[in-house]
């Protein structure tokens, strides 16, 4: 049964991936264009965790981590840089 349900989430999160880089490709303006590429870490960081879960292995929920933290920090810069046209004051 965890098998089903993990091939279901994996597709599914695959599915959520695809359509955020499309948004990413045809984003109308800028913070939209940002924002799905907010969402595609929160995909990216979701599609490492099941693939730990399916391998059974610790090793991808630390780079998972890793991932969270750098995506965190640079969304901020990013939108930092929007706002004001400097990340650094």
């Amino acid at each position: 049964m965890l098998d089903i349900a993990l091939t279901f989430s994996l597709a599914t999160v695959v599915l959520a991936l695809l359509l955020n880089v499309y948004r990413l490709a045809k984003g109308p303006d800028m913070p939209d264009r940002l924002l799905a590429l907010d969402t595609m870490y929160v995909n990216a960081i979701a599609l490492i965790v099941l693939m730990g879960l399916w391998l059974n292995t610790k090793t991808y929920f630390e780079s998972a981590l890793l991932i969270a933290m750098l995506g965190f920090i640079s969304t901020v810069a990013v939108c930092k840089y929007l706002l004001r046209g400097d990340i650094i004051e």
